[in-house]
């Protein structure tokens, strides 16, 4: 992909990831139920947020002809943290988007469809130098690290972001049981995206 192209096509999606996120924060503020704790406390949010820095630094990098290892391995773990929000709201929790998740229906499909595929395909078409899955296994930190804040501050402020992190639907043992599942899920995709890193004749031409 030519670099120019590169450069719009993280401008473009970086931007749109952006406005839905502002969008929800003025939708949610106008109906009076602004609570930034929570807001916050989205893996969805957070994720959507890394994802706008890595296109917009990415974006710029690309324009002033400078490759960043340290870019490419961050742009790496949104690349994972993305695909998780895709695959694990589309199988855990697509049937309630309308009810709690989103405040605007087509942020909705912005942040749980449209940026988590845009994101993989921006980490195929815009391949870094080789990482090994050994050294992008700490990647899987932050989405441990999330669990344990949710399940923490859960009972605090008796709100959890997602029904499947809640022990009042099932119980602990559910919990941890869904918990694991995603973890493995979070491995394998690990594996998958080193396996797709690694720059192309093609890359940035």
């Amino acid at each position: 992909m030519k670099r120019n192209y590169l450069v719009g096509y993280k401008v473009f999606f970086g931007l749109l990831g952006f406005s839905a996120i502002v969008t929800e924060i003025a939708a949610i503020a106008v109906r009076g139920q602004w609570n930034p704790g929570n807001f916050f406390s989205f893996f969805t949010i957070e994720s959507n947020i890394l994802a706008v820095v890595s296109l917009l630094v990415g974006a710029f990098l690309i324009y002033a002809k400078k490759r960043s290892k340290r870019a490419d391995y961050f742009r790496g773990a949104v690349t994972l943290y993305m695909v998780i929000t895709g695959i694990v709201f589309s199988v855990l929790l697509s049937g309630i988007e309308g009810v709690a998740l989103t405040a605007v229906p087509w942020d909705n499909v912005v942040l749980h469809y449209i940026i988590p595929v845009a994101i993989a395909l921006d980490w195929i078409a815009d391949r870094p130098v080789p990482i090994s899955f050994k050294k992008a296994l700490p990647w899987l930190f932050f989405p441990i690290a999330y669990l344990a804040y949710s399940l923490i501050r859960g009972p605090i402020v008796s709100w959890y972001p997602y029904p499947f992190l809640n022990p009042a639907n099932g119980g602990y043992g559910k919990v941890f049981m869904t918990a694991l599942i995603i973890a493995v899920v979070g491995i394998i995709l690990v594996y998958v995206v080193t396996r797709f890193s690694g720059k192309t004749k093609t890359s940035r031409k």
